[in-house]
């Protein structure tokens, strides 16, 4: 193994020493056993390449993914919707896999202008004046949001709807431990964010509020009483949205957003295990100057010919980072080409029937479900393609057994939405889902949850 790793045992120890740590394996102690691999890949010394190919894809057979042995209901942030070949054709082309990250003068035009027609898209979307080139995740964009509006606002207090994805507030959380942000995990009742019951100690004014439309439940929030506590505290309002659902959705910036971010994994992008997906990032033509990451913007050169420039990126952000609104620095070119495609692809009208056809879908799957003896709604308030149920078992049991029937069930809700019944299960619908398998999943379910 020397010959292929490049550290040997004393850089190992000098950074141990520096770190204050004993062992590799107290370094890894933040990782869960359960994401450890025991005792190595079980491959003998000496093999040549093709068995050693041949054994990795023994292991990879072990994986059962989406579309080829389970049939999707799982949502929470990733979802199963159709990637038509034209979006996969014209986003594997060698001009766009190739490319990099946007920032340096030397890119093709062809790739900034692509950039171009992607910010455009995504402000048409969110209802805002002006969005990035992309970031990294959904995650990274709601960070991005609440440093720009404690920023905007000068008050580091920030008020969490209890309905943003959970993963997304943990991020947060980690976020407010270096930065000194305080958040407050608003409550839900019924549902939807209650903003009535937020409050900090002593009465301080939230910063920033940040919601998600619809939440994490499915839900559709009620954007206008999050406005009105922004109105009258004078904090900024981001609003998380879901792209698809905004095809049949009044805009967030019509509700007076002032930043809209979201996750873009479904505007062309597979599951993929989890990545790579794409951060979108929207916000008021007033904070522009907050925006992080780039822009890219048009203009003509010498000649009178249209052209696409990096207009705005900060400078700090390359050399003077302490200083800087944000250190991103980079986005995800080929994400958000794919988006693009995928958007252009759609149209007005393709983007409202996915919303549509995935909510028809979703009320059809949620009836059928809660004909099952035992089976309930976890709330009540109104959804669109997704939606939770309370079962009369725990869900992560349910979502055992019907994964050996075929289906990836749902996602166990935790606690925090139960009140500490682990009975809650979060189910997906999109347009991909035939009748047929929600009636399959239907009867699989009833035999499930006996």
């Amino acid at each position: 193994m020397s010959g292929y790793t490049p550290h040997t045992d004393t850089d190992v120890a000098a950074m141990l020493g520096f770190l204050g740590l004993s062992s590799l394996d107290e370094l890894f102690d933040v990782v869960p056993d359960a994401l450890r691999l025991a005792g190595g890949l079980g491959l003998p010394a000496g093999l040549p390449e093709p068995d050693v190919l041949a054994r990795m894809q023994d292991l990879a057979a072990a994986n059962r993914p989406c579309g080829r042995d389970l049939v999707c209901f799982a949502g929470g942030g990733a979802y199963d919707h159709e990637v038509p070949a034209v979006t996969r054709a014209l986003a594997s082309r060698s001009e766009f896999v190739t490319s990099y990250t946007p920032y340096q003068p030397e890119v093709a035009q062809g790739v900034l202008q692509a950039v171009f027609e992607f910010q455009t898209l995504v402000a048409r979307l969110t209802g805002l004046e002006v969005a990035n080139a992309s970031l990294y995740d959904g995650a990274a964009a709601v960070v991005e949001a609440v440093n720009l509006g404690v920023a905007a606002s000068g008050r580091r207090g920030v008020w969490v709807s209890h309905g943003l994805n959970p993963s997304w507030r943990e991020v947060l959380v980690t976020l407010a431990a270096g930065s000194g942000n305080r958040i407050v995990d608003v409550a839900l009742s019924g549902g939807t964010t209650d903003w009535a019951a937020a409050a900090f100690d002593g009465d301080e004014d939230p910063g920033v509020l940040v919601v998600a439309y619809p939440n994490y439940l499915g839900c559709l929030e009620d954007l206008a009483a999050a406005r009105a506590v922004c109105d009258r505290t004078g904090a900024l309002l981001v609003v998380a949205f879901d792209p698809v659902c905004a095809g049949v959705l009044r805009s967030p910036g019509e509700w007076g957003a002032d930043v809209v971010v979201g996750e873009g994994q479904a505007l062309g992008m597979p599951l993929s295990f989890g990545g790579p997906y794409l951060g979108l990032f929207a916000c008021t033509r007033a904070h522009v100057r907050r925006l992080p990451g780039r822009l890219v913007g048009e203009t003509v050169d010498a000649e009178g010919r249209r052209a696409y420039v990096t207009t705005l990126r900060a400078r700090e952000q390359d050399i003077r980072r302490e200083k800087a609104t944000s250190n991103v620095c980079t986005n995800q070119t080929l994400m958000a080409v794919t988006a693009a495609i995928q958007l252009g692809w759609l149209g007005t009208t393709g983007l409202a029937e996915v919303g549509e056809r995935s909510a028809r879908a979703a009320h059809y799957c949620r009836q059928g479900l809660l004909a099952v003896s035992g089976v309930e709604p976890l709330v009540e308030t109104p959804t669109l393609r997704e939606f939770a149920l309370r079962l009369p078992i725990g869900a992560a049991l349910a979502v055992e057994r019907l994964a050996d029937e075929g289906f990836l069930a749902g996602i166990a809700l935790d606690d925090s939405f139960t009140h500490g019944h682990g009975d809650g299960l979060l189910v997906a619908v999109t347009e991909r889902r035939t009748r047929a398998e929600i009636d399959a999943f239907v009867a699989a379910f009833e035999k499930a949850v006996r």
